[in-house]
């Protein structure tokens, strides 16, 4: 088969659905969605979906779509995945009334899915070649908005947080080989591919400090100040931060979300939200023991005591450096050569981290992007950058891993080590799930 002919051809494609490509990602532009509440952009993706006769299922992970072309007992199956949430930025210009703003450039991503679903549908590429290739529209990859998450739990819509673990535990990942998606590079305003980087992982936490109220004027002593605890707590992980090795990348930031009633009462309830970020799982292990210790240290001194509830966060991104190569070849050919950058690390967080300890994955980010990740001045500048140059690297990647029987995909499903089975994933994000007591001795 002339795989050289079928690129020319996805390309050509691709090249004739700009337009379709740019509108998609205006229009998910004008009406962004939080994680888990995405229900307009999943209809969208539906109905595209469904059109190009790929539709599977909708409703997985709250707010998921699945879509799927080629031949289901094909030995392999690649999976291309957009992500359908936004960020909140208030004071960005197309911010929705709840600050839910797409400044990340999900709506880029989403676009590129379609884009390339749409090119491979009506080529026929996929059949052509004897392959499967599965289109994942993925909710909530953004950990915000978690009191509204702990709320889908509670009523038993979701067990973890995040789209993609969801989907892991809903099962939609097991019939899947290998894992392919796109990311905007904040400030790379001009055609640009960075490969093989990797990304922090986290976890968080929520502790609730429990003090005792008191005239905070007329008898302060007699209560036990539960934002002292918390202050203290903060400052304890502060002097903490020369302990950790710069090349871990340990970041630890904590907010208070309550601080009290009334400032002349003594607060006797305190929450705060943390989170602790670092490059590799035995780091965020020391980190999050140092953190926990924090608290502890604070609750003594101030006499408070503190109710800890633990969230599993992400794993750290681990790029298939031979799925990086090949993706690279292929946008070699619209992106100089000066411009394809390698091994520079996202520093962020992602749930393609968790993927990628399961499977052979990559999330090459690319140019075309204006402006600071999440911040008001975000913007996708260059929609050829952006989208056009992506939607042709992966569908061009497509064809290299299906071809002569999909022999690259193979060789790469056996040369990759999973870091989990999928059991064992599971069980790990269970054991980050815990309720801690603290209560110092009198």
């Amino acid at each position: 088969m002339d795989t050289e002919k079928l690129k020319s051809d996805i390309c050509a494609k691709i090249d004739s659905e700009r337009e379709y490509i740019a509108d998609i990602a205006e229009e998910i532009l004008a009406c962004p969605e939080l994680g888990f509440k995405e229900y307009k952009t999943s209809e969208l993706v539906a109905n595209e979906a469904k059109k190009l006769g790929a539709f599977k299922r909708d409703g997985i992970a709250v707010t998921g779509v699945r879509a799927e072309l080629g031949n289901s007992d094909s030995p392999i199956n690649i999976c291309l995945i957009g992500e359908l949430d936004s960020v909140i930025c208030q004071a960005h210009p197309n911010a929705a009334k709840d600050g839910a703003a797409h400044a990340c450039g999900h709506n880029g991503q989403i676009a590129v899915l379609l884009g390339v679903m749409k090119a491979l549908a009506e080529t026929k590429i996929v059949e052509k070649i004897g392959g499967r290739v599965t289109f994942l529209a993925v909710p909530a990859e953004e950990m915000i908005d978690t009191q509204y998450r702990k709320q889908l739990k509670a009523e038993g819509k979701i067990k973890y947080y995040s789209g993609k673990q969801q989907l892991v535990s809903e099962g939609e990942f097991d019939d899947i080989d290998i894992c392919m998606m796109v990311h905007a590079q904040p400030g790379e305003e001009t055609a640009a591919v960075y490969l093989d980087g990797s990304s922090l992982g986290f976890v968080s936490s929520e502790v609730t400090f429990h003090g005792k109220a008191a005239h905070a004027g007329a008898f302060p002593w007699n209560g036990v100040n539960a934002l002292n605890a918390a202050m203290l707590s903060m400052m304890n992980m502060h002097i903490s931060r020369e302990s950790y090795n710069d090349k871990d990348k340990v970041r630890i930031h904590p907010i208070i979300t309550k601080g009290g009633e009334a400032a002349n009462v003594v607060p006797d309830e305190v929450i705060m939200e943390n989170t602790v970020r670092a490059a590799n799982p035995a780091a965020l292990d020391f980190a999050e023991r140092k953190v926990r210790r924090a608290v502890q240290a604070a609750c003594i001194a101030t006499d408070a005591s503190a109710t800890t509830v633990g969230t599993p966060g992400y794993l750290p991104l681990m790029q298939s450096h031979a799925l990086s190569e090949l993706f690279a070849s292929a946008a070699g050919r619209f992106v100089p050569e000066d411009k394809i950058k390698w091994g520079i690390d996202m520093i962020g967080s992602s749930d393609i981290g968790d993927i990628s300890c399961l499977m052979p994955t990559i999330q090459p980010t690319v140019g075309g992007i204006k402006g600071s990740a999440h911040g008001a001045d975000f913007e996708i500048c260059d929609a050829e950058a952006a989208m056009v140059i992506p939607a042709k690297a992966l569908a061009m990647t497509v064809i290299d891993l299906l071809c002569d029987n999909a022999s690259k995909a193979k060789e790469i499903k056996a040369g990759f080590s999973p870091a989990y089975t999928k059991d064992e994933y599971l069980h790990f994000l269970d054991s980050r799930t815990y309720t801690d007591e603290f209560i110092p001795d009198k």
